[in-house]
């Protein structure tokens, strides 16, 4: 199996990625070091290996940025792991805040044709249940304008686009709140630096704003 097909490179290639899907700033090492929870010198080399095999374009202490390649096999990565998540909570009876890490293992052990088969079952979904975009198998996303609900003013009213899955705890919270994709939310009260305000239908809610920067909505 070629190098770029490892779980390791895989998982460098998505979470470089998803550093960039929702804002701009590409990653660095350090950040990619703690967001894989590995030594910095581990990046280092990683880093370069995949700079050799054209998947990421990098210059010392600078920031990694994916190539086109690079991005192609990432985002086929992204979507054996949403497909996966998707399919464990409509098929498998998971709840949302359950998924990521069994998707983690699964996304580098399902066959292409077993990814079809899944896809097809589920009626071709566009987005996980967290809301975040599924490639489609050309790598293709469907995506719209979004703002993060800690930097949405006062008055604004969003649609929740995508919750991060990063903190189980969190979803759990949002969803007892009844808050989660495709939840419509005024913000009533954006001038308070612990938290965000929002109007749920007719129900008031009061989101830490750490939690608030993991939610996304139209803008």
């Amino acid at each position: 199996m070629p190098a770029s097909a490892s779980p390791a490179v895989e998982d460098y290639l998505k979470t470089v990625y998803a550093h960039t899907e929702w804002q701009s700033e590409p990653i660095t090492p350090s950040g990619l070091a703690a967001a894989l929870g590995v030594a910095p010198s581990s990046v280092t080399e990683m880093v370069k290996k995949m700079a050799a095999q054209g998947l990421v374009q990098h210059v010392p202490y600078g920031a990694i940025r994916l190539t086109d390649a690079g991005r192609a096999r990432a985002l086929a990565v992204v979507r054996r792991h949403r497909l996966i998540e998707t399919w464990l909570v409509r098929e498998m009876g998971y709840a949302w805040d359950e998924v990521h890490d069994e998707a983690e293992i699964l996304e580098h052990a399902v066959s292409d044709r077993l990814l079809e088969a899944i896809d097809e079952r589920l009626g071709r979904p566009e987005r996980d249940p967290h809301g975040d975009p599924i490639p489609a198998a050309d790598g293709s996303l469907v995506s719209e304008p979004s703002v993060r609900l800690d930097e949405a003013v006062a008055g604004h009213v969003g649609r929740v686009i995508r919750i991060s899955d990063r903190d189980p705890a969190v979803l759990r919270e949002l969803d007892g709140a009844g808050v989660g994709p495709g939840s419509e939310l005024r913000v009533t009260d954006a001038a308070d630096p612990a938290a965000v305000t929002v109007t749920v239908g007719d129900t008031g809610r009061t989101i830490a704003r750490a939690a608030a920067a993991g939610i996304w909505i139209t803008a």
